[in-house]
């Protein structure tokens, strides 16, 4: 390693270390304002994205012009940040007003700042969304009719956008500042230890030597990692670059092994207690207390996995999968003395929150303390300083970067929910979304369910549900549908572009580590993930299977009805039956699944 390169990793792990130091701190110190913490912790963001790119495949995006407007853009974003959290109060007092066209020049530079930091994070598709909101923002007066409306002073309008709480530093990027960034260090300092060892050894000792025993496995292991690592995608990368060569080395179909790969991942954002952080972005939005939003979504969650599991039995008859070989099963004092890397700061994390009464970050930073400590040994009960930097140094920078990336994606989100309610424009589309409906609440359900894959295209889950449901939302609601309901339909959906094409992110991945067809892991994963689809209409058909926590029989026995439903329908769809009884089995599921339900 180079001189500058070791610079470069040490000014990362300097700026991760102080990424993890401020987000604990404001966790640990109090009331902090608003405009101090939100645009301190965008600024702490930009280097990761604008200095340090990761995973640019391009050689032209290493070119001297990249580095050089990175390098200006990241100087002039982080001046603006730094400038609006030391002048919060007197720019407080402005009221979203903006005085004088240095500011308004400032204003119109960080907005164009985000949107570019947000373009080499996750791509084009979200900062052009968010561009569009902006030309409509700007030039939406002039439309007749309904979607036009009276032009707003570009004063107020970028002032409200970038130094009041109606823009960039409103709810949404609370929510990535006070919740999501700290969950996002926990799982950055568990995957740095020997969590994911103690992941991999639970799910092998559990699921390996059944029948399909290596895809059994990659399904508890996403599980258990896809529920704290807020991304279908990074858990594909991180889970399945172990799984999916073990499906490949015991003969399982390459696609087939890839999809049970991106369908696990992709459920585990709907896992509980975490829900890769989506559960606490729901308290935020809907105001329903986190043990309820968890008791809602826990049946539905387990009805997934268990759906998947059916549909690995169904593929293990078709293709003769065997179990994990014996001598691969680990034993049982390893399993468990490795699943406490990750059972420990679990424990710490569900007793504070349930057992103490405190708030999820704060019971988080905790749990960050307890897989810290741990990370001064590894599976092997071994102890040595060099590996303890090494994984300290992991952590910080896994922090640092992944922190950087969900800031950047809600920033740029924010413009959008901003614009939205500036204008207007989001009370417009619920409107429309009625009329074009026709006060039908299933028709309103299926555009919602377009408009959710639409978005989900290579926009991340957390940005298409905060989107979707700001628009639809309110329409839902409106024809009847509960809150919750509302939310964890809109939540799930936003899922379905991981796996539906043209656009899957979790199937590209998961195809490339299995070096096969993406087209024929979509038609796999579409299969095996069929709960995906329809699990979210059974919450509408029959909505008592979200009353776990108030009415547990009646959730219980629509649990078991959507089950059997399901059961049908994967066997349907998957196991080698003849062609009649596959389509008796299929109208048979439908006709349970859709069966009104009361008692």
């Amino acid at each position: 390693m180079n001189v500058s390169a070791v610079t470069v990793v040490r000014c990362q792990l300097f700026l991760g270390f102080v990424t993890i130091a401020f987000h604990l701190w404001l966790v640990f110190s109090g009331l902090i304002p608003n405009l101090v913490s939100r645009p301190l912790h965008l600024a702490l963001a930009m280097p990761w994205i604008f200095l340090w790119p990761a995973g640019q495949g391009d050689n032209s995006e290493h070119s001297l012009w990249f580095k050089l407007t990175g390098f200006c853009l990241c100087a002039l974003g982080m001046f603006v940040c730094l400038g609006i959290a030391l002048r919060h109060d007197a720019l407080g007092d402005q009221y979203g007003f903006l005085n004088g066209d240095f500011q308004v020049a400032l204003a119109g530079l960080i907005l164009l700042v985000v949107l570019e930091l947000a373009r080499r994070a996750i791509g084009w598709p979200l900062p052009l969304v968010a561009l569009a909101a902006l030309a409509y923002a700007f030039f939406g007066s002039h439309i007749p009719g309904e979607f036009g409306f009276t032009a707003i002073p570009v004063n107020s309008l970028l002032g409200t956008l970038t130094i009041a709480e109606g823009g960039l530093w409103g709810k949404l990027t609370g929510i990535s500042v006070n919740i999501i960034a700290v969950f996002v260090i926990l799982g950055a300092v568990l995957n740095a230890g020997a969590a994911g060892s103690g992941f991999m050894n639970l799910a092998t000792a559990t699921g390996g030597r059944l029948r399909g025993g290596a895809a059994k496995v990659s399904v508890i292991s996403s599980a258990l990692f896809g529920s704290i690592s807020g991304s279908a995608s990074a858990n594909v990368a991180s889970t399945g670059a172990i799984t999916i060569p073990a499906m490949n080395k015991l003969g399982y179909p390459r696609a087939l092994s890839a999809s049970v790969e991106a369908v696990a991942s992709s459920g585990g954002q709907i896992m509980p207690p975490l829900m890769g952080a989506g559960a606490f972005v729901m308290v935020e939005l809907t105001g329903i207390a986190y043990t309820d939003i968890l008791m809602a979504a826990l049946l539905p969650a387990l009805l997934y996995f268990i759906v998947v599991w059916q549909g690995i039995n169904a593929f293990s008859q078709r293709f003769d999968l065997k179990p994990v070989s014996a001598d691969l099963i680990p034993p049982l004092k390893v399993v468990l003395f490795t699943a406490g890397f990750f059972a420990i700061p679990f424990t710490v994390l569900l007793l504070g929150m349930f057992a103490a009464s405190l708030t999820p970050q704060y019971a988080a930073s905790l749990a960050i303390l307890a897989a810290a400590i741990l990370l001064v040994t590894d599976e092997a009960f071994g102890f040595s300083l060099k590996a303890i930097r090494e994984r300290l140094a992991s952590a910080c920078i896994q922090a640092g970067r992944q922190v950087a990336v969900i800031a950047a994606i809600i920033a740029c989100a924010s413009i959008i929910i901003g614009v939205l309610g500036l204008t207007g424009l989001g009370v417009k589309i619920t409107s429309l979304i009625l009329s074009g409906s026709g006060g039908h609440l299933w028709l309103a359900l299926l555009l919602t369910a377009a408009a959710c894959l639409l978005l989900g295209m290579e926009v991340p889950t957390t940005a298409a549900y905060v989107i979707c449901i700001s628009i639809a939302g309110p329409a839902l609601i409106e024809l009847g549908l509960e809150p919750l309901q509302a939310h964890l339909f809109v939540f799930w959906y936003a899922l379905l572009s991981t796996i539906t094409p043209p656009v899957c992110g979790a199937v590209f991945i998961a195809a490339g580590i299995s070096s096969v067809n993406w087209l024929k892991v979509a038609l796999f994963a579409m299969a095996l993930g069929v709960g995906l689809y329809l699990i979210p209409v059974a919450m509408i058909v029959t909505p008592a299977i979200l009353a776990s926590k108030t009415a547990p029989l009646p959730a219980i026995l629509v649990f078991l009805k959507s089950l059997a439903a399901l059961w049908l329908l994967v066997n349907a769809i998957i196991a080698p039956h003849p062609w009649v009884r596959r389509l008796l089995q299929g109208i048979a599921g439908l006709a349970i699944l859709f069966l009104p339900f009361s008692i």
